[in-house]
């Protein structure tokens, strides 16, 4: 029997069929035959979502080959490529072409349709989510049909299935908003607690990107700031190929995998093992094309709940998150991580209609998380929190439809596009009801 694992081994399936379709007409029969017998099917990616939102129940499909970009307009300034296509694929092409991306999240390994689906995204910029990013698309919808999607064409299918949760159809291809390479510089700095809050909302004001990083059990702090430097890219000043090595492979990764090997094993020695990792990574500026300054290398395996809180509550949401945690008695060896989004217009976004903080709260695969994810939740909730799709949380329909104002909006598509449920699973039922 087949089995498909998700990323982080928390999710697993047994599909009855797998296929891995040649073409969009193959998807096309396969969507038709699907209806037809009364079964669902699911495309699935990477498996990096940490829920079961790709979980096939009877046929799972494949990308296989179709990845990489398909067409170029420089007069239009857009990218389109195939949905299956990793993150990382499309920056390497990308830069091959002279172009980026404007922002996206810290790690690569997704699929495009899987990463947009979702809700991914990055931190500050004019559009933190990959999904804001995009200006057209093309799926496969429950009908068998083939319905493209943008601004002008569909409009009121594209303005919900640019976050669509895999619930509207199979996408093909995704076309994006790009912009000519350019230089992104990284200044990173441990700072304590109290002097990162108290200049969160400055630096967030002065820097294109912030991402803050807060060691549990500790008063540590490490800040990321990326700003767009005006320079030519030769002038860019990668790191050098030892200390790249150092940091970001022995410590972020070797060493760090060993010390929460020992946290796992021995919980009174994490906060000790946090205050050594919040002081292991010493302050370092360096510069690069963007997707090498934005993506990391994740070799630790872990677990993680992220919410998004209104900007205006969000520090008091995390200042809190600490207390509850502080005293609750749990040891987490992972740190909590913090991004900000601007507003965006799509319905099932995090961020939509509203300006966000995001808090991720993380553990390592072999380490607990149920009672520390649910402290956790309830404070997220109590600051009006969404949580991303992608990430473990115990929401439903019915509280999830109070905390989006467009959610019945995205049903109505919904029922128009897959009138059969053709792509439902367990977890889609659970968040958009049957």
């Amino acid at each position: 029997m087949t089995e498909w694992t998700n990323w982080s081994g928390l999710e697993t399936a047994h599909p009855r069929r797998v296929v891995e379709p040649a073409d969009t007409a193959a998807i096309i029969a396969e969507v038709e035959r699907a209806r037809a017998e009364r079964t669902t099917l699911k495309m699935v990616g990477t498996g990096h979502s940490f829920t079961a939102i790709s979980a096939p129940e009877h046929t799972m499909l494949t990308p296989g080959g179709r990845r990489g970009i398909v067409a170029v307009d420089r007069e239009a300034m857009t990218v389109t490529a195939h949905a299956g296509t990793p993150l990382s694929v499309l920056n390497s092409e990308l830069e091959r072409l002279g172009l980026s991306l404007h922002n996206m999240g810290d790690i690569d390994q997704q699929t495009l349709a899987g990463a947009t689906s979702t809700g991914t995204h990055g931190s500050g910029g004019h559009a933190a989510g990959l999904a804001a990013q995009l200006a057209g698309l093309e799926l496969v919808i429950g009908t068998g049909e083939v319905l493209r999607a943008s601004a002008d064409e569909n409009p009121d299918v594209f303005a919900v299935a640019r976050v669509g949760l895999g619930a509207l159809g199979v996408l093909t291809t995704l076309t994006f908003q790009v912009e000519p390479l350019f230089v992104l510089e990284a200044h990173e700095q441990p700072m304590s607690w109290d002097a990162a809050l108290e200049g969160f909302d400055q630096m967030s004001a002065e820097s294109h990107h912030v991402d803050m990083y807060w060691f549990p059990h500790t008063d540590r702090v490490l800040l990321k700031r990326n700003d767009r430097l005006d320079v030519d890219l030769d002038e860019a000043e990668p790191l050098p190929r030892w200390r790249a090595a150092l940091d970001d492979d022995l410590l972020s990764n070797r060493l760090f995998g060993a010390l929460c090997a020992v946290g796992n094993a021995v919980p009174a020695t994490v906060p000790l093992i946090n205050r050594v990792s919040s002081r292991a990574l010493g302050a370092r500026t360096y510069s690069d094309v963007p997707h090498r300054v934005f993506t990391t290398e994740r070799r630790v395996v872990f677990r993680e709940m992220e919410y998004a809180v209104p900007r205006a509550a969000g520090l008091s949401a995390l200042r809190e998150a600490r207390a509850v945690l502080d005293a609750s008695g749990l040891r987490v060896g992972f740190p909590v991580e913090v991004r900000t989004a601007p507003a965006d217009d799509i319905a099932l976004s995090t961020a939509s209609g509203r300006d966000s903080l995001y808090v991720a709260f993380h553990v390592h695969r072999d380490a607990e998380h149920r009672e520390y994810f649910a402290l956790m939740e309830q404070v997220m909730r109590a600051h009006d929190g969404r949580p991303h799709w992608g990430k473990v949380h115990t929401r439903t329909a019915a509280d999830l439809a109070p905390a989006y104002p467009r959610f019945e909006e995205f049903l109505a598509v919904r029922d128009r596009l897959d009138p059969d449920r053709v792509f439902a699973n367990p977890y889609l039922r659970r968040v958009l009801g049957e």
